[in-house]
Protein backbone atom coordinates (compact mmCIF):
# COMPACT_ATOMS: atom_id res chain seq x y z
CA UNK A 1 0.00 0.00 0.00
CA UNK A 2 1.30 3.44 -0.94
CA UNK A 3 1.10 5.76 2.04
CA UNK A 4 -0.11 9.32 1.56
CA UNK A 5 2.75 11.75 0.94
CA UNK A 6 3.82 14.11 3.73
CA UNK A 7 5.15 17.65 3.30
CA UNK A 8 7.50 18.06 6.27
CA UNK A 9 8.05 21.39 7.98
CA UNK A 10 11.30 21.87 9.89
CA UNK A 11 11.08 22.70 13.58
CA UNK A 12 13.61 22.56 16.37
CA UNK A 13 11.89 21.14 19.45
CA UNK A 14 13.16 22.05 22.91
CA UNK A 15 15.69 19.62 24.30
CA UNK A 16 13.87 16.92 26.21
CA UNK A 17 14.34 17.25 29.96
CA UNK A 18 12.00 14.74 31.60
CA UNK A 19 11.88 15.32 35.38
CA UNK A 20 10.18 11.96 35.80
CA UNK A 21 6.95 10.90 37.45
CA UNK A 22 5.86 12.25 40.82
CA UNK A 23 3.50 9.33 41.38
CA UNK A 24 1.89 6.29 39.82
CA UNK A 25 -1.50 5.42 38.42
CA UNK A 26 -3.22 2.13 39.06
CA UNK A 27 -6.43 1.16 37.32
CA UNK A 28 -8.85 0.62 40.19
CA UNK A 29 -11.90 -0.13 38.03
CA UNK A 30 -12.94 -0.13 34.40
CA UNK A 31 -16.27 1.26 33.28
CA UNK A 32 -17.48 -0.46 30.08
CA UNK A 33 -18.74 2.05 27.54
CA UNK A 34 -20.58 -0.41 25.32
CA UNK A 35 -18.33 0.65 22.46
CA UNK A 36 -14.77 1.66 21.66
CA UNK A 37 -12.54 4.70 21.93
CA UNK A 38 -13.84 7.02 24.71
CA UNK A 39 -11.52 9.77 23.44
CA UNK A 40 -12.66 12.54 25.80
CA UNK A 41 -14.05 12.02 29.30
CA UNK A 42 -15.79 14.84 31.18
CA UNK A 43 -17.91 15.07 34.31
CA UNK A 44 -21.33 16.67 34.22
CA UNK A 45 -22.72 18.78 37.07
CA UNK A 46 -24.03 15.66 38.84
CA UNK A 47 -20.68 13.88 38.76
CA UNK A 48 -21.57 11.51 35.94
CA UNK A 49 -19.08 10.74 33.17
CA UNK A 50 -19.74 11.61 29.54
CA UNK A 51 -17.75 10.30 26.59
CA UNK A 52 -18.07 9.87 22.85
CA UNK A 53 -17.44 6.57 21.05
CA UNK A 54 -16.05 5.58 17.67
CA UNK A 55 -19.49 4.53 16.43
CA UNK A 56 -20.91 8.04 16.96
CA UNK A 57 -22.72 7.56 20.26
CA UNK A 58 -22.48 9.91 23.22
CA UNK A 59 -22.86 7.91 26.42
CA UNK A 60 -23.19 8.70 30.12
CA UNK A 61 -21.61 6.51 32.78
CA UNK A 62 -22.23 6.32 36.51
CA UNK A 63 -18.85 6.16 38.31
CA UNK A 64 -20.41 3.64 40.69
CA UNK A 65 -21.07 1.27 37.80
CA UNK A 66 -24.00 0.06 35.77
CA UNK A 67 -24.95 0.09 32.11
CA UNK A 68 -24.07 3.12 29.97
CA UNK A 69 -26.89 5.43 28.95
CA UNK A 70 -26.93 6.55 25.32
CA UNK A 71 -27.63 10.28 25.08
CA UNK A 72 -27.33 10.82 21.32
CA UNK A 73 -25.74 9.57 18.11
CA UNK A 74 -23.87 12.16 16.07
CA UNK A 75 -23.58 10.02 12.96
CA UNK A 76 -19.86 10.84 12.96
CA UNK A 77 -16.91 10.49 15.32
CA UNK A 78 -17.35 12.53 18.52
CA UNK A 79 -14.18 13.79 20.22
CA UNK A 80 -14.26 16.66 22.76
CA UNK A 81 -17.40 17.26 24.84
CA UNK A 82 -18.79 20.07 26.99
CA UNK A 83 -21.90 19.47 29.15
CA UNK A 84 -24.25 22.48 29.28
CA UNK A 85 -26.45 23.62 32.16
CA UNK A 86 -29.65 22.79 30.25
CA UNK A 87 -28.70 19.13 29.87
CA UNK A 88 -27.46 19.44 26.30
CA UNK A 89 -23.91 18.55 25.29
CA UNK A 90 -21.63 20.45 22.94
CA UNK A 91 -19.69 18.02 20.77
CA UNK A 92 -16.61 18.39 18.61
CA UNK A 93 -17.12 15.76 15.95
CA UNK A 94 -14.26 14.81 13.65
CA UNK A 95 -16.60 14.21 10.70
CA UNK A 96 -19.36 16.79 11.23
CA UNK A 97 -17.75 19.70 13.10
CA UNK A 98 -19.24 21.49 16.09
CA UNK A 99 -22.54 19.95 17.19
CA UNK A 100 -25.10 20.29 19.97
CA UNK A 101 -26.74 17.15 21.30
CA UNK A 102 -30.06 18.14 22.88
CA UNK A 103 -31.61 16.36 25.88
CA UNK A 104 -34.14 14.64 23.59
CA UNK A 105 -31.30 13.05 21.62
CA UNK A 106 -31.55 15.24 18.54
CA UNK A 107 -28.28 16.60 17.18
CA UNK A 108 -27.84 20.09 15.71
CA UNK A 109 -24.88 21.13 13.59
CA UNK A 110 -23.46 24.49 14.72
CA UNK A 111 -20.35 24.75 12.51
CA UNK A 112 -19.05 22.49 9.73
CA UNK A 113 -15.35 22.52 10.63
CA UNK A 114 -13.30 19.37 9.88
CA UNK A 115 -11.43 17.62 12.71
CA UNK A 116 -13.10 19.69 15.43
CA UNK A 117 -11.31 18.62 18.59
CA UNK A 118 -12.42 20.23 21.88
CA UNK A 119 -14.95 22.79 23.07
CA UNK A 120 -15.96 25.05 25.96
CA UNK A 121 -18.78 27.55 26.45
CA UNK A 122 -18.78 30.88 28.29
CA UNK A 123 -21.60 32.10 30.53
CA UNK A 124 -22.91 34.41 27.80
CA UNK A 125 -23.26 31.52 25.34
CA UNK A 126 -20.09 32.16 23.36
CA UNK A 127 -18.54 28.88 22.25
CA UNK A 128 -14.81 28.34 21.77
CA UNK A 129 -13.50 25.27 19.99
CA UNK A 130 -10.35 23.88 18.42
CA UNK A 131 -9.65 22.02 15.20
CA UNK A 132 -6.49 19.92 15.18
CA UNK A 133 -5.36 20.03 11.55
CA UNK A 134 -6.54 20.88 8.05
CA UNK A 135 -4.09 18.43 6.48
CA UNK A 136 -4.91 15.07 8.04
CA UNK A 137 -7.74 12.97 9.47
CA UNK A 138 -8.07 11.08 12.74
CA UNK A 139 -7.29 7.75 11.08
CA UNK A 140 -3.99 9.07 9.72
CA UNK A 141 -3.21 11.64 12.41
CA UNK A 142 0.33 10.29 12.72
CA UNK A 143 0.94 11.89 9.35
CA UNK A 144 0.55 15.26 11.02
CA UNK A 145 3.01 14.23 13.74
CA UNK A 146 5.61 13.39 11.09
CA UNK A 147 4.78 16.34 8.85
CA UNK A 148 4.37 18.94 11.61
CA UNK A 149 1.82 20.80 9.49
CA UNK A 150 1.01 23.51 12.09
CA UNK A 151 -2.52 23.91 10.72
CA UNK A 152 -4.43 23.75 14.01
CA UNK A 153 -6.95 26.50 14.76
CA UNK A 154 -8.96 28.09 17.57
CA UNK A 155 -12.47 29.28 16.72
CA UNK A 156 -15.12 31.41 18.39
CA UNK A 157 -18.82 30.91 17.70
CA UNK A 158 -20.92 33.87 18.77
CA UNK A 159 -24.50 33.56 19.94
CA UNK A 160 -25.73 34.80 16.54
CA UNK A 161 -24.04 31.81 14.89
CA UNK A 162 -21.08 33.70 13.42
CA UNK A 163 -17.85 31.64 13.49
CA UNK A 164 -14.48 33.42 13.60
CA UNK A 165 -10.96 32.03 13.40
CA UNK A 166 -9.17 33.43 16.45
CA UNK A 167 -5.80 31.67 16.13
CA UNK A 168 -4.23 29.61 13.37
CA UNK A 169 -0.84 28.01 12.85
CA UNK A 170 -1.24 25.90 16.00
CA UNK A 171 0.71 22.69 16.40
CA UNK A 172 -2.16 20.17 16.36
CA UNK A 173 -4.62 22.15 18.50
CA UNK A 174 -6.32 19.84 20.95
CA UNK A 175 -7.57 20.19 24.56
CA UNK A 176 -9.31 23.42 25.54
CA UNK A 177 -10.16 24.85 28.97
CA UNK A 178 -11.86 28.12 29.93
CA UNK A 179 -10.59 29.71 33.15
CA UNK A 180 -13.23 29.92 35.92
CA UNK A 181 -13.26 33.73 35.69
CA UNK A 182 -13.37 33.49 31.87
CA UNK A 183 -10.29 35.69 31.60
CA UNK A 184 -8.40 33.27 29.36
CA UNK A 185 -8.39 30.00 27.47
CA UNK A 186 -5.83 27.21 27.76
CA UNK A 187 -5.00 25.29 24.58
CA UNK A 188 -3.00 22.08 24.24
CA UNK A 189 -0.69 21.95 21.23
CA UNK A 190 -0.06 18.24 20.95
CA UNK A 191 2.87 18.24 18.52
CA UNK A 192 4.38 21.36 20.12
CA UNK A 193 4.65 19.59 23.50
CA UNK A 194 3.10 22.63 25.17
CA UNK A 195 0.04 24.44 26.52
CA UNK A 196 -0.80 28.00 25.45
CA UNK A 197 -2.78 30.67 27.25
CA UNK A 198 -4.94 33.00 25.16
CA UNK A 199 -6.19 36.06 27.02
CA UNK A 200 -9.83 37.08 26.58
CA UNK A 201 -10.08 40.01 29.01
CA UNK A 202 -7.87 42.57 30.73
CA UNK A 203 -4.90 44.52 29.38
CA UNK A 204 -3.53 41.48 27.53
CA UNK A 205 -6.82 40.57 25.81
CA UNK A 206 -6.16 39.07 22.38
CA UNK A 207 -2.59 38.09 23.17
CA UNK A 208 -1.22 34.57 23.53
CA UNK A 209 1.62 33.20 25.65
CA UNK A 210 3.11 29.85 26.53
CA UNK A 211 1.87 28.53 29.88
CA UNK A 212 3.67 25.15 29.93
CA UNK A 213 6.37 24.10 27.49
CA UNK A 214 8.80 21.28 26.80
CA UNK A 215 6.51 18.55 28.04
CA UNK A 216 7.97 15.06 27.93
CA UNK A 217 4.91 13.72 26.12
CA UNK A 218 2.08 14.65 23.74
CA UNK A 219 -0.64 16.62 25.59
CA UNK A 220 -4.16 15.81 24.45
CA UNK A 221 -7.54 16.70 25.99
CA UNK A 222 -7.62 18.81 29.15
CA UNK A 223 -10.19 19.53 31.85
CA UNK A 224 -10.55 21.71 34.91
CA UNK A 225 -10.97 19.52 37.98
CA UNK A 226 -13.05 20.19 41.04
CA UNK A 227 -9.70 20.50 42.80
CA UNK A 228 -8.99 23.63 40.71
CA UNK A 229 -6.22 21.88 38.78
CA UNK A 230 -5.74 21.62 35.04
CA UNK A 231 -5.78 17.89 34.23
CA UNK A 232 -4.07 16.81 31.02
CA UNK A 233 -4.12 13.44 29.29
CA UNK A 234 -0.68 12.58 27.88
CA UNK A 235 -1.15 10.29 24.89
CA UNK A 236 2.44 9.04 24.65
CA UNK A 237 6.04 9.98 25.45
CA UNK A 238 7.98 11.96 22.89
CA UNK A 239 9.97 9.94 20.38
CA UNK A 240 13.70 10.64 20.49
CA UNK A 241 14.24 9.78 16.83
CA UNK A 242 11.43 12.06 15.67
CA UNK A 243 12.79 14.90 17.82
CA UNK A 244 16.18 14.49 16.17
CA UNK A 245 14.69 14.51 12.68
CA UNK A 246 12.30 17.47 13.06
CA UNK A 247 15.01 20.15 12.55
CA UNK A 248 16.61 18.29 9.62
CA UNK A 249 15.70 18.23 5.91
CA UNK A 250 12.26 16.72 5.44
CA UNK A 251 13.46 13.90 3.19
CA UNK A 252 14.59 12.01 6.29
CA UNK A 253 11.12 12.10 7.82
CA UNK A 254 9.63 11.15 4.47
CA UNK A 255 11.84 8.06 4.34
CA UNK A 256 10.84 7.14 7.89
CA UNK A 257 7.15 7.72 7.12
CA UNK A 258 7.33 5.41 4.11
CA UNK A 259 8.75 2.51 6.09
CA UNK A 260 6.39 -0.37 6.88
CA UNK A 261 4.23 0.44 9.90
CA UNK A 262 5.77 -2.43 11.86
CA UNK A 263 9.19 -0.76 11.97
CA UNK A 264 8.20 2.91 12.14
CA UNK A 265 8.29 4.65 15.55
CA UNK A 266 5.06 4.05 17.43
CA UNK A 267 3.43 5.22 20.65
CA UNK A 268 4.77 3.64 23.83
CA UNK A 269 1.92 1.91 25.71
CA UNK A 270 1.76 3.96 28.88
CA UNK A 271 -1.03 5.45 30.98
CA UNK A 272 -0.07 9.05 31.74
CA UNK A 273 -1.83 12.08 33.20
CA UNK A 274 -0.50 15.38 34.49
CA UNK A 275 -2.02 18.18 36.55
CA UNK A 276 -1.01 21.84 36.78
CA UNK A 277 -2.14 24.97 38.55
CA UNK A 278 -3.70 27.58 36.29
CA UNK A 279 -0.38 29.43 36.51
CA UNK A 280 1.35 26.45 34.90
CA UNK A 281 3.06 25.04 38.00
CA UNK A 282 3.27 21.22 37.85
CA UNK A 283 1.42 19.40 40.64
CA UNK A 284 1.10 15.79 39.46
CA UNK A 285 2.98 13.69 36.91
CA UNK A 286 1.36 10.28 37.15
CA UNK A 287 2.37 7.30 35.04
CA UNK A 288 1.75 3.56 34.76
CA UNK A 289 3.69 1.39 32.35
CA UNK A 290 2.18 -1.93 33.40
CA UNK A 291 0.06 -2.23 30.26
CA UNK A 292 -3.21 -1.98 32.17
CA UNK A 293 -4.33 1.06 30.13
CA UNK A 294 -2.78 3.08 27.35
CA UNK A 295 -2.82 6.01 24.93
CA UNK A 296 -4.54 8.32 27.41
CA UNK A 297 -6.28 11.07 25.44
CA UNK A 298 -8.14 12.65 28.38
CA UNK A 299 -8.09 12.95 32.15
CA UNK A 300 -10.72 14.41 34.46
CA UNK A 301 -11.13 14.79 38.21
CA UNK A 302 -14.27 15.20 40.34
CA UNK A 303 -14.64 14.86 44.12
CA UNK A 304 -11.39 12.94 44.37
CA UNK A 305 -12.21 10.56 41.52
CA UNK A 306 -9.78 10.64 38.58
CA UNK A 307 -10.84 9.05 35.30
CA UNK A 308 -9.00 8.47 32.05
CA UNK A 309 -10.21 8.13 28.48
CA UNK A 310 -8.40 6.66 25.50
CA UNK A 311 -8.67 6.56 21.73
CA UNK A 312 -7.60 2.91 21.71
CA UNK A 313 -9.36 1.40 24.77
CA UNK A 314 -12.98 0.30 25.11
CA UNK A 315 -13.43 1.25 28.77
CA UNK A 316 -13.08 4.38 30.85
CA UNK A 317 -10.56 3.84 33.64
CA UNK A 318 -11.07 4.98 37.21
CA UNK A 319 -7.60 5.20 38.68
CA UNK A 320 -6.01 5.14 42.10
CA UNK A 321 -3.15 7.58 42.62
CA UNK A 322 -0.06 6.84 44.69
CA UNK A 323 2.17 9.85 45.39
Amino acid sequence: MVRRRIHPRRWTPPRLADPGATGTLRVARRLPTGGHGPEDVVFDRRGRILCGLADGRIVRLDPAGGEPTVLADTGGRPLGLHPCADGSVLVCDHDRGLLKAHPDGTVEQLAAVPFASNVVQAADGTIWFTASTTAWTLDDHLGDVFEHSCTGRLFRRDTDGAVTTVLDGLKFANGLVLAPDESHLLIAETTGYRIRRHWLTGPRAGSTEILVENLAGFPDNMSLGGDGLLWVGIAAPRDALLDRLLPLPGVLRTLLWNLPAAIRPKAVPIAWAMAFTLDGAPVHDLRAADGSYGFVTSAASHDGTVVLGSLTESDVAIVHISL
